[in-house]
């Protein structure tokens, strides 16, 4: 049986602003106060499993042990069928560039993978993500959520983050880039995630 939330803290076991907003517009509606791990000065874990659960397992129990609160953690990424599922939990390590990730340099190294496959069009991909919310007795509950569509070329829009700029939803004709921050919240990956943790802890 799920595990209902009553706590009235919670960390957000993350260092992305994107990702925190999402969770905090969210979560708005219930009374938990929220605080991220980038503001707690938190050092981030190193993500040494080979699945967005076992990751965010990782983020989640080191942010609950470094603060002795409930803590929420995510990982998600993009998975693209001609490129065998990768990204997948790679995602965030094809921005990285050893000053920082820049994810302009993502987008444009899957799309010249695509390209070099000679991937024939629609580019079918998904974004997935896991969460884990962690309390200090060591109990977890995790909740997933995916959002299906395909990669567009060139980069499309100014809001969201990561990948969001050439990936186009099923049934749109935007990209999650193009979309504003409440639309998109409506039907991506977190979203879909989130909504099901809030029915399974808060509802």
């Amino acid at each position: 049986m799920t595990r209902r939330f009553t706590e009235r803290r919670l960390v957000v076991a993350t260092h992305n602003p994107g990702k925190l907003a999402e969770i905090a517009a969210l979560l708005g509606p219930y009374d938990v106060a929220l605080t991220s791990s980038a503001e707690l000065n938190l050092p981030e874990p190193e993500e040494t499993e080979d699945s967005f659960l076992g990751n965010a397992r990782i983020k989640a129990r080191a942010a609950v042990a470094a603060t002795g609160f409930p803590a929420l953690a995510d990982d998600s990424g993009i998975e693209i069928d001609a490129l065998g599922g990768a990204p997948g939990v790679r995602t965030a390590d094809w921005a990285e560039t050893g000053q920082g990730r820049d994810f302009r340099i993502a987008m444009t190294r899957t799309w010249q993978a695509l390209e070099a496959a000679k991937a024939p069009e629609p580019r079918r991909a998904r974004f997935r993500a896991t969460l884990v919310l962690a309390w200090p007795d060591g109990h977890d509950e995790v909740f997933e959520g995916s959002v299906t569509g395909r990669i567009v070329w060139p980069m499309r829009g100014e809001e969201g983050h990561g990948y969001d700029p050439i990936f186009q939803p099923d049934g749109r004709n935007v990209t999650l880039g193009e979309m504003a921050p409440a639309e998109k919240n409506r039907i991506s990956h977190r979203a879909v995630a989130l909504t099901r943790l809030i029915e399974g802890v808060f509802g």
